[in-house]
């Protein structure tokens, strides 16, 4: 008979949950404090008192911590149905449904990691922005889109989540990585029929190259109203030339367009790894959970991604085998 107990070490497998053990049970401990915190808060607003026994005392919880967290995370990764979950651990789907709700909070609010970090965490554009001007880090920013449920006939905005691109119903998001693919922040949620500059610009990362010149950024072609305004810090590719051309000129765009698409090409690894979580593939829930859940998925796919050692090139310059006189 299948319990609780098996159910958890089953699911504990990265297959399901999409993380390392070690990085399973460091999310755990990380969880631990902030649950139970928002756990003893929720508490004492609905007494409208402290409480009278001492911590311990009353009745258990039907799911305890531990299978909180892993349920969540299979939720995000695969979007198993409340109900089966409950059938495993052997409780109910509003059990389960308050639970990820719980959790899911938690994930979102961690933020990203930042690379070769110990422990800092980016959690807004303005901390990713500083981040990068004081590392030196070029941006890498691009966009992907992911299909949500089509809203009901004749509500106002129905058509706004048209994808001009996949001609789907779609939330578009903004993503920013370094120049190693690792995903640095993860937002500005618009509807899909938003163009991509006007998504970037409404988010507020138009005036983040403002306050900081320093910061250097690659984009694709959708972008260019954003390098054309910011000519010294955002690259994008180069116009394309007209027919009437010679091949010299021709070549001359093929070669800029390459080297730019080498420079850039990392955001859409950066843009792969969250994308092999089923939720942000399709979502089948509620738009208005989609910002949330992006956030959750985006910070565990950081921590990974932080622990991959920054690769320096080699310097081509002039090595002395021997000191000259």
């Amino acid at each position: 008979m299948l319990t609780p107990g098996s159910a958890r070490a089953a699911l504990s497998q990265p297959v399901f949950t999409g993380l390392s053990h070690q990085h399973l049970t460091e999310l755990i401990a990380e969880l631990a404090d902030p649950w139970l915190a928002l756990r003893d808060s929720a508490l004492s607003e609905r007494r409208g008192h402290d409480r009278l026994r001492a911590a311990g005392a009353g009745p258990g919880h039907d799911l305890v911590f531990v299978d909180r967290v892993i349920a969540t995370l299979v939720v995000l990764r695969f979007q198993l149905p409340y109900q089966a979950l409950a059938e495993l651990y052997q409780t109910s789907r509003f059990t389960i449904g308050r639970a990820v709700r719980e959790i899911r909070g938690l994930l979102a609010a961690r933020g990203f990691a930042v690379p070769d970090g110990s422990g800092v965490r980016l959690r807004t554009l303005d901390d990713v922005f500083a981040f990068a001007e004081a590392e030196g880090v070029t941006l890498r920013i691009d966009g992907t889109e992911v299909q949500v449920r089509r809203p009901k006939a004749h509500r106002p905005g129905r058509k706004a989540y048209i994808s001009g691109k996949k001609k789907q119903n779609t939330l578009k998001v903004v993503v920013i990585s370094d120049g190693q693919g690792r995903c640095l922040w993860l937002g500005a949620i618009r509807p899909g029929r938003m163009h991509d500059v006007t998504q970037v610009r409404t988010e507020g990362i138009e005036e983040q190259l403002r306050l900081h010149p320093n910061v250097r950024a690659e984009v694709d072609s959708g972008y260019t109203g954003l390098a054309r305004d910011f000519p010294g810090q955002v690259s994008a590719p180069p116009k394309k030339p007209g027919q009437d051309t010679g091949p010299g000129e021709r070549n001359f765009y093929a070669d800029m367009r390459h080297r730019q698409s080498q420079r850039r090409i990392m955001v859409e690894h950066a843009i792969a790894e969250p994308k092999q979580w089923r939720s942000l593939q399709r979502w089948t829930g509620q738009r208005q959970d989609l910002p949330e859940v992006m956030a959750a998925i985006g910070g565990l796919v950081s921590d990974r991604a932080a622990k991959r050692a920054t690769v320096h090139k080699p310097s081509t310059g002039l090595v002395l085998a021997r000191p000259t006189v």
